[in-house]
């Protein structure tokens, strides 16, 4: 057994969940869900990234305080969670007591290691609002093209990056006022030192390839020492010792997944060092996606390394969301938030599906393409999956009284084959979850799916059933029914990671109450209820009012 600790990328504070979020989530989820059912000891955690200039800026607007608003979101967040079954066993907060802890344990540490420097810089100042300016609250023409109205720290035009006093016609995004440069002390992570270490780790088998070629390049330019400072006002942890200086929030970010744990651990009894201890055999596995590969990759694992903490087993980056082919967009009602997609269309297996369908182990983005999200749900869940039994079930409950043939028992060879080779892919179907090659693992189940069809069409039950004064026929409708509702039963088992509301209702619809483990495909099954609707179809209409309620 494998003891696994999982996190995904923790959603900042400062807005709503939305569909491109839960590309992660439940990719995370069902990877989760998977190890589960093949018995491993597994944990989820995640938080609520709370900390930055953003946040504190937002609770001004709206006349609160930031604790207050990261409180109000963080509501909001774990119900949206919790709507589309992410089962995290812990979703914190990084502002809490533990990771403040952790992170000042981590910062002592790292400064007792000589890898924490304090350098004088000059920093764009708003003198209206009397603060430092992060990147992305400066604004001017880019130094290269001369493209307007570019943030600070790139330009969305050319590509370039360059540092936020290079702008032409900077001006402060709060205060609409031309910023004045200003010098102050920050601390900096010296990073630069930690290349050989960060080289070997990258290239030991934690990242995807592409991730590591990408690696590469920063390699060659050369790894530059970490600001993790920054100026008061600012919503964070004070730095110890040094009045004024706030911890960046990707220094503690990252840091909530172990303030995350540390709350689990400590309400369930765990040991918070056979997860975290430098050397611990236990696997950490972060999901994030490619934009957030730099800090994840290079900042957090030489982070944990020099003070002390293990490094991550694995990293799994994934692309991002694009919907009908193109970025998400306000203006076209395609930045869809969570709570839109489950008041108008609800069934959140509906969207687990799909990205399930698109989802492998690269970073290539995927697409929501919302006719082809259509035509996938109403094709393959509810004219093939779903068809299985509500063609079938009606037989056994007229003539055979909700009684099955049990699995070992079906002689006829056809009605044998067809659940016999379902149960024989179990070894690939766990190969291909435990590398989330989800993709060709749908249209492994799916081709599977329309083999137990096609066996159904063959065997034509509604001419047997037309035959019901021969005994053989009989006894030959009730086997070719019963193998394809215990074929379907075992398709169910094995999509239980993905579609877990609608596989409850399936599991009870056999008089279970779960699909826990993937061995219970072995099982006799010999009775069933009586068949009820399992799923709707999915119309343009919900997609159209859905689409309505992200207009800008």
């Amino acid at each position: 057994m494998r003891k696994i600790l999982v996190t995904s990328a923790l959603p900042y504070a400062n807005g709503s969940i939305h569909l491109g979020h839960l590309v992660e989530y439940i990719q995370t989820d069902i990877w989760c869900r998977y190890q589960r059912m093949i018995s491993n000891e597994i944990y989820y955690v995640c938080a609520d990234d709370t900390h930055g200039t953003p946040v504190m800026l937002r609770a001004e607007k709206e006349n609160i305080t930031p604790e207050n608003l990261v409180e109000q979101v963080h509501q909001e967040h774990s119900q949206d969670f919790s709507d589309f079954n992410v089962s995290f066993d812990n979703f914190y907060s990084t502002n809490s007591i533990e990771n403040k802890e952790l992170s000042e344990t981590i910062y002592k540490k790292l400064t007792s290691n000589n890898k924490i420097e304090k350098k004088e810089i000059e920093q764009f100042y708003d003198s209206k609002k009397e603060m430092f300016l992060p990147d992305r609250y400066i604004k001017g023409e880019c130094p290269k093209c001369k493209a307007v109205d570019q943030y600070g720290d790139s330009c969305e035009e050319c590509g370039s990056t360059y540092n936020p006093t290079d702008l032409i016609n900077a001006y402060s995004v709060i205060s609409g006022t031309a910023p004045i440069k200003k010098k102050t002390d920050h601390y900096f992570f010296k990073l630069s030192e930690c290349t050989d270490f960060l080289e070997k780790w990258t290239k030991s088998g934690t990242l995807q390839p592409e991730a590591s070629n990408k690696l590469n390049e920063w390699f060659k330019a050369g790894l530059s020492n970490w600001d993790i400072s920054r100026d008061a006002p600012y919503f964070g942890f004070e730095i110890p010792d040094a009045p004024g200086k706030f911890f960046y929030v990707w220094l503690d970010a990252p840091i909530g997944y172990m303030a995350s744990f540390k709350k689990l651990a400590d309400e369930k009894n765990l040991s918070f060092d056979e997860y975290w201890k430098k050397g611990s055999d236990t696997e950490l596995i972060h999901f994030i996606g490619k934009d957030i590969l730099y800090f994840h990759a290079l900042f957090w694992p030489a982070t944990l390394s020099y003070s002390g903490f293990r490094v991550p087993s694995r990293v799994y980056a994934h692309g991002f969301l694009t919907v009908n082919g193109e970025k998400m967009s306000k203006s076209r009602g395609t930045f869809i938030t969570a709570r839109s997609y489950l008041n108008t269309i609800k069934n959140p297996d509906y969207l687990r599906y799909y990205y399930f369908s698109k989802l492998n182990d690269s970073m290539e983005d995927i697409d929501l393409n919302l006719e082809d999200f259509i035509a996938k749900v109403n094709s393959d869940l509810v004219g093939k999956f779903i068809n299985i039994p509500s063609r079938t079930s009606g037989f056994i409950k007229k003539y055979f009284n909700n009684t099955l043939v049990p699995t070992n028992e079906i002689s006829i060879q056809d009605a044998k084959v067809i659940v016999d080779d379902l149960i024989a892919i179990k070894d690939e179907v766990i190969s291909l979850y435990e590398a989330r090659l989800f993709s060709k693992l749908n249209r492994l189940l799916m081709s599977y799916t329309e083999k137990v069809n096609e066996y159904v069409n063959r065997l034509e039950p509604w001419v047997l059933a037309k035959n019901n004064d021969e005994h053989r026929s009989m006894s030959q409708l009730h086997q070719v029914c019963s193998a394809a509702l215990q074929a379907f039963r075992v398709l169910s088992i094995y999509y239980s990671p993905i579609m877990p509301d609608l596989i409850l209702k399936i599991a009870e619809f056999y008089g279970e109450s779960s699909y826990q483990s993937i061995d219970a495909i072995h099982e006799n099954i010999k009775n069933i209820s009586d068949y009820n609707h399992l799923l709707t179809r999915l119309d343009k209409d919900a997609i159209d009012l859905m689409l309505g309620q992200n207009s800008s």
